[in-house]
């Protein structure tokens, strides 16, 4: 792919600037560059994906509480079923569902809830007993357990193929992709973005659109417009290679600790939100996180607890109050578009937002009516809409 980094400049002109050079940025510029639209320019301050997209393993699911959630998966996930033929990239998309473990009955209700509104769109997901849960995922203990919901058609992918896929399909259509390269400041003049300054030179532009994840709410601030988006470091681990092979098992939860695991490769990936981890842009991996992931896997998956681990990683999330996304038409400035703020579901939903800033910015009927989704919901006094099914 060619970029702008290569000569150190960005075009002195732009229809479209994009900030952000993730899953989100990278799905809106191949939809809109499908869509006819020219000079696009992707401005990212470090490599394509070298944010919060650039985890290893990210997982697709429709399985939410939320209507408007369940639609963005679903339809996000028949978009990387046919990731192949468009844009024309493999993603290693292993469609092994997602299985969610749960240990009270308060959990076991709100997750029964969740699939009648699944099932009422289109999702397959159902209730299932601890018992068959351990036949999908042999590692798990059923102890404590009361049930489990699991939807065969979830599963996980790599992040960073879709990135590369969308931005190569969007960069042949056209798209300027400007890495290393970050955003220093934005002019208005009345109610309108004018330019977008960067390291590397002032592009005058019709249309700004920040995908900027974690760092959203600094974009935000130059335009005087609060993204409500903080980030959050969320770690993982990886095992060394498992001799026999792990058996193929779903993307498997522990709802209650929030620990996670599943296939990689020749191991298993680990992953656990840690609650006491303080908001900040650190993304240094500490091994001390893996004890409180082995405190949770001694008590559901005890085998895991004292498996070698080969490697660690750590990204960010990008969290909002109610953990739902931020996606809209700025309402203080009119050519300022944004999609942000996904709280670990934006890989999942990158396809369908894609699509729905795209139809934003031309003026068209979105497939999914994202309204309550404003950043204006929060000042407003509007409806929260918090999504229950968060790991």
């Amino acid at each position: 792919m060619s970029s702008s980094s290569t000569f150190r400049t960005v075009p002195p002109t732009a229809d479209v600037v994009i900030i952000g050079g993730g899953v989100m940025g990278a799905s809106t510029a191949f939809h809109l560059a499908e869509a006819g639209v020219r000079n696009i320019v992707v401005v990212e301050r470090g490599d394509l994906c070298c944010g919060s997209s650039g985890k290893p393993i990210g997982g697709v699911r429709a399985q939410f509480s939320d209507p408007l959630n369940i639609e963005l998966g679903r339809r996000s996930l028949r978009a990387y079923q046919n990731f192949p033929q468009r844009p024309g990239a493999g993603i290693r998309l292993d469609t092994v569902g997602y299985l969610f473990l749960l240990s009270t009955d308060q959990q076991a209700a709100d997750f029964e809830t969740g699939i009648d509104i699944q099932n009422s769109l289109g999702v397959p997901s159902r209730m299932i007993s601890p018992t068959e849960a351990h036949g999908l995922c042999p590692y798990i203990s059923t102890d404590g357990l009361v049930a489990a919901a699991y939807s065969p058609t979830d599963g996980h992918a790599r992040p960073g193929l879709a990135v590369q896929g969308y931005a190569r399909a969007a960069n042949q259509a056209g798209v300027t992709l400007a890495t290393h390269t970050a955003v220093t400041g934005i002019d208005t003049r009345g109610d309108r973005i004018t330019a977008v300054h960067t390291e590397h030179g002032t592009i005058s532009c019709a249309t700004v659109i920040c995908t900027a994840g974690a760092w959203s709410a600094q974009i935000g601030d130059m335009l005087g417009i609060n993204l409500p988006v903080r980030p959050v470091r969320r770690q993982l681990a990886f095992t060394a290679p498992l001799t026999p092979p792990a058996p193929r098992i779903p993307f498997t939860i522990d709802f209650s600790s929030t620990g996670y695991f599943h296939n990689s490769d020749d191991g298993l990936l680990f992953g656990l939100a840690d609650p006491g981890q303080e908001d900040g842009f650190d993304t240094g991996w500490t091994p001390e996180w893996l004890e409180l992931f082995r405190a949770a896997a001694r008590r559901r998956a005890p085998a895991l607890a004292d498996m070698e681990i080969a490697d660690g990683w750590a990204g960010l999330y990008e969290v909002t109050p109610d953990h739902n996304a931020l996606i809209g038409r700025s309402g203080e400035v009119s050519n300022f578009l944004y999609a942000t703020g996904f709280s670990g579901h934006g890989f999942l939903q990158a396809p369908a937002v894609g699509e729905i800033v795209r139809d934003l910015y031309l003026d068209r009927t979105p497939c999914v009516d994202v309204a309550p989704l404003s950043a204006d919901r929060f000042m407003t006094g509007a409806e929260v809409r918090p999504e229950a099914h968060v790991v």
